[in-house]
């Protein structure tokens, strides 16, 4: 099965994690070349390997194709397959099948499909080493390993979260569907997909304990998972679980100490880890970047990688008009009238390399901005609208000083709070997992400056809700190597 990477054992993969490689993961050293004693003999080597499954979120895949960079690969083709980005031209094309709905159903090799579940698995797999030794590090004091722990305990549930938004619809109504094969220590033979529930269970222990080893504990930057990032995952967990009290509870724990940026800081806010308003993200200097297979090669034109040439990612007309022209965050999208052939009408500004020539650019995971808007909708929900009024006012007056919610309630004050969200985490990787959630069907507006046929055709303008477009297919490989699944387990 594809989890197991065929002959590799765990020792081994920790191998490769430390040693940074990028390929060479697929190679058939004998697992018994090292044991998983001697790599846990210091706390050192026991950080290097944690510190090897944070850089895989953000290294080129094995394959090395160039939408294949981690969780920025998956987190641009959820906005593709959403209502609000539009892709200017054909350009190279490496995005193009997710925007018109024909890449997730492919199964084969080094497809989307196939490349999240060996990034995921792959994440998994070294977490639950990690987990399964770290206690045993004889040189590690508790609070050490309590801290490795934790965040292991994070990363994994970083990983189930995805999988099972990649891979089934979304948790309400569905929680008896097939999940995803769920590994809590390193298997030689493959699981069953069991089910939505089981999944999201282990998601929400996992993270349950790591809040508990990581509180009151601090790590040295925020490219690690601290306490109040699994905090801001229990909150997107719960909103998906429609859990609305543990989604403001979570949101509102996981925000606290963190201001929203200013409007100076937003119009550069989206490149650089040092943001006050980050919470989790990767720092990539300018050799360790992808270059070309890169976020922000897909994203900036000042890269002159794929977006320069033809691909950029623009903003409907339909979502830039209902932006008001006091938000600075209309500012991070060309102005109608403007364009040029590399920087046309609604091009996005927002995620823009600090230093134009350079690659050098983090990625962001998780800010801020996205636990107020879980905090507001959450409480808007349980018919608190006053505090959830009062949450949206205090994020978006920083975006706009004329802002004001004033007496919206109910449904209004709930659609504005979903609007916001719309606004506020354009291009951050939640349009389609939205579009799940909230039962709302693919509505792609039409016409100039929206989804249409004179610059690329998205060739898919509706969908109805929980359509299985919306979900990747179980690779082939590993129906084809797990003796756990058949063909009956694949996605419609």
């Amino acid at each position: 099965m594809i989890y197991k990477l065929k002959s590799l054992g765990a020792a081994t993969l920790l191998l490769i994690a430390l040693a940074g490689c990028k390929k060479d993961y697929l190679e058939t050293t004998p697992a018994t070349a090292v044991s998983e004693q001697q790599i846990f003999s210091k706390v050192a080597t026991v950080t290097s390997a944690l510190n090897g499954a944070y850089q895989s979120t953000f290294k080129l895949g094995p394959n090395g194709r160039h939408d294949n960079y981690g969780q920025k690969s998956y987190d641009l083709a959820n906005d593709l397959m959403g209502n609000d980005m539009v892709v200017q031209s054909a350009g190279y094309g490496w995005y193009n099948a997710a925007y018109q709905y024909n890449e997730w159903q492919v199964a084969t090799n080094n497809r989307h499909s196939y490349n999240a579940w060996v990034y995921y698995y792959n994440i998994i797999k070294q977490a639950n080493t990690i987990i399964a030794n770290v206690d045993a590090v004889a040189d590690a004091s508790q609070t050490q390993k309590e801290t490795i722990k934790g965040q292991a305990l994070g990363l994994r549930a970083y990983c189930y979260f995805y999988l099972i938004n990649y891979y089934q619809q979304t948790y309400k109504g569905n929680e008896s569907k097939p999940g995803v094969p769920l590994y809590t220590v390193n298997a030689t033979e493959g699981n069953g997909r069991g089910t939505v529930q089981d999944v999201y269970n282990q998601i929400v222990a996992d993270l349950t304990k790591a809040e508990t080893l990581l509180t009151g504990k601090t790590v040295s930057t925020k490219t690690l998972m601290d306490v109040r990032a699994v905090q801001g995952f229990r909150a997107r967990t719960a909103l998906l679980m429609e859990d609305w009290a543990t989604a403001a509870t979570y949101a509102n724990k996981a925000r606290t100490g963190y201001a929203p940026m200013s409007a100076s800081q937003y119009q550069g806010g989206f490149s650089t880890i040092s943001n006050p308003e980050w919470m989790w993200g990767a720092q990539i200097p300018a050799d360790q970047a992808t270059i070309y297979a890169s976020f922000f090669s897909h994203m900036d034109i000042n890269t002159q990688g794929y977006a320069y040439l033809g691909g950029q990612k623009k903003i409907t007309k339909a979502l830039y008009d209902l932006i008001p022209a006091t938000d600075v965050r209309k500012s991070v999208f060309k102005a109608p009238g403007t364009g040029t052939s590399t920087n046309p009408d609604y091009n996005q500004l927002k995620f823009r390399v600090p230093t134009p020539g350079s690659w050098a650019a983090d990625y962001l995971y998780m800010r801020a901005a996205e636990m107020y808007l879980i905090e507001a909708e959450a409480l808007a929900r349980q018919g608190q609208d006053a505090p959830a009024r009062a949450v949206l006012q205090s994020l978006i007056v920083t975006r706009d000083p004329s802002y004001n919610a004033g007496t919206l309630s109910g449904t209004a004050l709930l659609n504005e709070i979903l609007l916001q969200r719309r606004i506020e985490l354009w291009g951050e990787g939640w349009s389609l997992i939205d579009i799940k959630r909230l039962h709302t069907g693919l509505n792609r507006p039409t016409g100039a400056g929206n989804h249409n046929t004179t610059t690329l055709n998205p060739i898919v303008y509706t969908l109805p809700d929980a359509d299985p477009k919306f979900l990747m297919r179980i690779p082939q490989a590993e129906l084809d190597a797990n003796t756990k699944m058949t063909p009956a387990d694949q996605n419609p």
